[in-house]
């Protein structure tokens, strides 16, 4: 070998070994954090492995990595908090005071090193609940080693009466159904009250400026001083801001009113008025932070809107026409509500073609959605906005359920780092089942993945009223009608599947509901795609064939009743 080559090769190892530690940096703080925060979730999802302190000790590690990877960084206080959080809740397990101590001093390290990070308030209200002894002990953790714990001391003549063991608890995020996350000890701002009603329907939302603990109860009827049955929900560390209604009348067939006042110097109390009902959910949202109460009475007659004569169509004889007909007696489906997702000051994700984003595309979309399950369908159609309006997420939930839609299709574009990133997707509210459609989640929900773990702790609680079933079923239909129809005129169509994920505009609904993500706005081929008509005229209509499939397969007869003949033959008989 020459001295040239020798030299060649010597000079590329050397460029190597310089380029590698920029490489392997490249795996950043975030993504460490991500990991370590999936880990956390499969640990507290599994009672075997939460018994086993080595297990423990593993996640802490990853958590401390996120620390050690930038100390200065960004996501530095948020892996430290996490550490310190882990000895804590180890500490419950295992009762060791060398747990409690290092999860204290993690804390205090925190309060020191970020006074301004938001994890600086979450330390001391930790610490608070650690020095304080709220952080009650559980069950004990076992140590995977050859020596095993004993509950018996050798050389002991007196043995003490065995105790029964204490199953494992899981570990879930302090957001709840029936407690909110305490996460500040700073006071928070309740700035307004809103609701959306029907006769059998109602949503509340508590705005708040940020993050508060809060508890509710049931009050039963007290005719003997005359009040009627409340449900009151208490805001910790709140003040309420001045120019917000203390009385707000809602006099539907369930709620009188909604009152908020300064129950305690520190608390804000909102109390609702109830007629009667059957029952209700208490969740909350953040970013940002909102209490969200939904309250459904005893279900309503679907003939209720059948009855408005006005919105069907009649010919001269002032017969029913057969479309409107059918329309009528296509049992299942009548209403469906689409919502173009974002608008207003809510951009969405931002196309690779300059000036494009998400926003406006799927606002073009759901218009022309909307045409086409009008005119092939003869189903009414409601659309959550029909200009570049600004909604909140919890707000389109519940115009579908005010307007008691059948179905509830969400618009949406994708949108990944990688511009690469192609194809089409359909969701529907279950857990999520991997870390890409938690991504997804948390970019349609504005939050973080941290938040969307914590929201399905209680997704399960919420979803008992959500027709999971059918719209798994329906994304099914849709996105394979997607794929097939979009593939014959079209190059380069992938199909990602029909995935599950928390999102909060499904969050409470009360009929089928999907969320479809049309092509990727941030690749350069589906943006332009996006931005043509022609393509969405496409992606429309195999949208609507879709739901064809799935309005046959739920009610095999619904579109045979758009024959004159069938509808003449049931008029002879009527």
């Amino acid at each position: 070998m020459s001295n040239k080559k020798i030299l060649h090769i010597l000079l590329y190892f050397s460029i190597l070994a310089f380029i590698m530690p920029s490489i392997s940096s490249a795996l950043t703080a975030r993504d460490k954090y991500h990991k370590a925060e999936a880990s956390y979730k499969k640990l507290r999802h599994s009672p075997k492995k939460i018994k086993y302190r080595d297990n423990w000790l593993a996640c802490i590690k990853k958590f401390n990595a996120v620390y050690k990877h930038d100390p200065s960084g960004p996501w530095a206080p948020a892996g430290l908090y996490m550490t310190g959080h882990l000895y804590k809740q180890l500490y419950k397990y295992s009762s060791k005071k060398s747990d409690k101590k290092e999860a204290l001093d993690i804390f205090q390290r925190i309060i020191k090193r970020f006074p301004k990070s938001r994890y600086s308030s979450k330390a001391r209200s930790a610490k608070f609940a650690l020095t304080s002894g709220k952080a009650k002990k559980r069950s004990s953790i076992k140590k995977t080693s050859n020596r095993r714990t004993s509950n018996r001391r050798t050389g002991n003549k007196k043995t003490s009466a065995k105790k029964k063991p204490v199953p494992a608890l899981s570990i879930a995020p302090a957001l709840s159904i029936n407690r909110g996350k305490t996460c500040n000890l700073s006071n928070t701002t309740i700035t307004g009250l809103r609701f959306w009603s029907n006769r059998s329907y109602t949503r509340i939302v508590i705005d708040a400026d940020n993050e508060t603990s809060y508890i509710h109860k049931l009050l039963k009827k007290d005719p003997s001083i005359k009040k009627p049955q409340r449900l009151f929900i208490d805001l910790r560390k709140s003040k309420l801001k001045k120019d917000v209604a203390k009385i707000i009348p809602i006099n539907d067939n369930l709620l009188r009113n909604i009152r908020a006042a300064q129950y305690k110097p520190d608390d804000v109390r909102v109390v609702v008025d109830i007629k009667s009902f059957k029952t209700y959910k208490i969740f909350n949202l953040k970013n940002p932070f909102r209490i969200v109460i939904d309250v459904w009475g005893k279900e309503i007659n679907n003939k209720t809107y059948v009855k408005k004569k006005s919105s069907w169509k009649n010919n001269k004889n002032g017969k029913m026409i057969p479309s409107a007909l059918a329309k009528q007696l296509a049992l299942g489906v009548r209403r469906i509500v689409i919502d173009p997702g974002h608008g207003g000051r809510d951009y969405g994700a931002p196309g690779y073609l300059k000036g494009v984003h998400e926003k406006k595309i799927v606002l073009q979309i759901a218009k022309k959605l909307a045409k086409k399950i009008r005119s092939r369908l003869h189903c009414e159609v409601i659309m959550t906005r029909q200009n570049d309006k600004f909604l909140t997420l919890e707000e389109r939930t519940a115009i579908a359920n005010t307007k008691n839609a059948d179905l509830f299709i969400s618009i949406h574009t994708n949108a990944a780092r990688n511009r690469r990133a192609y194809g089409i997707e359909t969701y529907f509210l279950n857990l999520a089942t991997d870390d890409a459609a938690i991504l997804v989640a948390a970019r349609e929900n504005a939050t973080s993945a941290k938040n969307i773990s914590d929201l399905e702790s209680i997704l399960s609680d919420l979803m008992q009223n959500a027709k999971i079933n059918e719209s798994s079923r329906l994304a099914t239909y849709v996105q394979k009608a997607l794929y097939k129809g979009m593939k014959k005129k079209y190059g380069n169509i992938k199909s990602k599947g029909v995935k599950q994920a928390p999102f909060y505009v499904l969050l409470g609904a009360q009929m089928p509901a999907i969320l479809v993500e049309t092509s990727f706005i941030s690749n350069p081929r589906e943006c332009r795609r996006l931005s043509n008509a022609k393509y969405q005229e496409n992606l429309c209509n195999s949208i609507v064939d879709g739901i064809k499939r799935y309005i046959k397969e739920t009610n095999p007869t619904a579109f045979l009743r758009e024959d004159p003949h069938f509808a003449k033959t049931k008029d002879l008989k009527s």
